[in-house]
This record gives C-alpha cells, sequence and structure tokens, in this order.
C-alpha cells in the first residue's frame, strides 16, 4: 500500500463490530480433533485437540474469532476438567494432546486455578501437552504445570507478525519486546513454544503479506522458538468483515500460505505447519485445490518441501 492508514482499532469498535455468539454447552468441548502432527522428536503421532468451551478471552484481537464459541460467565469448578475428560474417552490412542480454550489457559476467568491439579492428572498420560496463552499471562504457573505433569509442556503464543504497524493496529496488548520476554522465561524453564502467525493479516497487500510472514517466522525462530504455524487470516468475526468492505483487508492466495510454508521448512529452525481448516475457502480454482491441499498436508507431515502443483489458474 501507497501509505499506510492512520487508523487504531479499541475493544469497543472490534465488539461494536460482531455478530451473535454460537451456543456452547459448558459440559462439553465445542469440537475436537485427531489428526497426525510430526512432534518435537521427528515421530509422526496422533494428536488430539480439544476446543475447550469457557468464558471469553479478555484481549479482543481484532482478527480474532474465537470469541463465538464461549459463554458470557465464568465455568464453575470442575466443569473443565470433565470436558476434557469427555474428549479423551472419544479419541482414544492419542499420544499428544492440545488444549485449546480459545483464550488463555492460565487466564483465571477462563480455567479456574481450582482445576489445574485434576487437568494435570488428565494429561499426565501424554508425551506432550500444548496449551494456547497470551504472552503477558506466561509467568510462574507455567513453570509449576509443566513440573507436575509426566509429558512435556508446549506454550503456543500468538506473535502474528512483526510488522509494528499493523501488529501496534491489531488490539493484541502485546509488544515484540512481550513476545520474546516471554519465550526467553519458557526456554529458561525448559518449555518449549510455538508461535501463531498471521499470513496476510489487514492493511497488507499479497506480496506485503508474504514478505512479512516469512519475516514473523525469522523473528520466532531467532528469539527461541521452536515451531511455528501458519494461518491464513480470515474474515468472518465482524471486524476483518468491515476491513474488507473498506478496502483495508482480502483474503490471502493458496499459492501464498505454499510459499511461507516453504520458505520456514528450508530455514531448518524448527517445525513450520501451515494451518489448511478451511483452506476451501481460499481457493480459486476448484481443479488444483484438492491437490494442492494434499500437499500441503503432506509437507505439514514429512517437514520436506517437495514437488509442485502445476495449474493454468493464478491460485
Amino acid at each position: 500500500m501507497a501509505s499506510f492508514p492512520d487508523l487504531h482499532f479499541d475493544n469497543e469498535w472490534i465488539v461494536a463490530h460482531r455478530g451473535i455468539k454460537n451456543p456452547v454447552d459448558p459440559f462439553k468441548p465445542y469440537a475436537y480433533v485427531r489428526e497426525k502432527e510430526r512432534s518435537f522428536s521427528g515421530e509422526i503421532e496422533e494428536t488430539g485437540t480439544i476446543f475447550l468451551a469457557n468464558k471469553e478471552c479478555p484481549f479482543k484481537c481484532l482478527m480474532c474469532d474465537l470469541w463465538r464459541n464461549t459463554t458470557n460467565e465464568k465455568l464453575a469448578d470442575g466443569v473443565i476438567p470433565g470436558q476434557i475428560e469427555w474428549a479423551i474417552r472419544k479419541m482414544a490412542g492419542i499420544r499428544h494432546v492440545k488444549l485449546y480454550n480459545s483464550g488463555n489457559f492460565f487466564d483465571k476467568q477462563a480455567i479456574p486455578e481450582n482445576d489445574y491439579d485434576e487437568i494435570k492428572t488428565l494429561v499426565s498420560g501424554f508425551k506432550t501437552i500444548i496449551i494456547e496463552n497470551h504472552p503477558k499471562l506466561v509467568d510462574l504457573r507455567c513453570v509449576e504445570f509443566n513440573g507436575s505433569i509426566d509429558g512435556d509442556l508446549e506454550v503456543a503464543m500468538g506473535l502474528e507478525t512483526v510488522h509494528p504497524d499493523v501488529l501496534s493496529r491489531l488490539n493484541k496488548n502485546m509488544t515484540l519486546d512481550d513476545f520474546r520476554k516471554a519465550v526467553r522465561y519458557l526456554k529458561q524453564h525448559h518449555i518449549r513454544t510455538r508461535a501463531f502467525i498471521l499470513l496476510k493479516p489487514p492493511f497488507l497487500t499479497e506480496r506485503e503479506g508474504i514478505i512479512w510472514a516469512k519475516r514473523s517466522v525469522d523473528y520466532a525462530f531467532q528469539v527461541g522458538v521452536e515451531c511455528c504455524v501458519i494461518i491464513p487470516t480470515r474474515p468472518g468475526n465482524g471486524a476483518v468483515d468491515q476491513l474488507q468492505k473498506t478496502g483495508y483487508y482480502s483474503p490471502p492466495q493458496i499459492s501464498s500460505l505454499e510459499e511461507v510454508l516453504e520458505y520456514g521448512i528450508q530455514l531448518r529452525g524448527g517445525r513450520v505447519f501451515a494451518d489448511i481448516w478451511d483452506l476451501e475457502f481460499f481457493s480459486r480454482c476448484d481443479n488444483c485445490f484438492p491437490e494442492r491441499k494434499e500437499r500441503l498436508r503432506h509437507i505439514n507431515i514429512s517437514q520436506e518441501v517437495a514437488g509442485n502443483v502445476r495449474c493454468t489458474c493464478a491460485a
């Protein structure tokens, strides 16, 4: 873009552009999925992701749509462990588990501290326990939790982008220094981290989106992150849709996701995954989409770049 927009967004503006939340059952996770993922050790093993239903995250990021499956009130003690136990029973045989709670695992309003002991018991049989958390909520609780489980804790945090102007407009309540300090603290206590990186957040052109996603991967590995997940920025949360109407956002192309994933893999700084959930939304060609999706899935698993999809389209 020729000039960067002089726009800033706060909680009030973001909430005002939201739609209606989805109804959730507080006694069950709102979703769960099992899939094969390449682990830190290089093994390809069954991993289960549990999408917990709990109180909405206090950080209202511009691009976030996770609020759609949250409650308005804090849940009673014992409810979250019940969700976890229910989902684990549905996914027998998984070796790693992700506890994704549409916010921050160490947010007391989302997951009561009184539930930690029961959660530790439920997950202690897994090799890796992956939780999501805001860098500003990384503290001694992470260390204590890691020290009282049999498996390894991995903390996933939203880096989003290292573009200074874009990051400041995402209402993330975080600086790059906050992220770096959180990674350093966790690394000092032998806790691995993964970074969520946005591909083409608002205000960037297609090429700028690629460039800044690559720079964000560079930064993540430089500060000590072990795993990066590239997430195409999606509309659907209200705020991003409004920015699309005004020309400040458009969905990225699958070819851009391919380019950033390939770049990250070739750095050999750690694992790099492409988020291929709802990937068809970004497709511009029905002919090559199945092959492109399968190629991305294969790269995610193998962590090797091989082959290309040939098509006359401009996907």
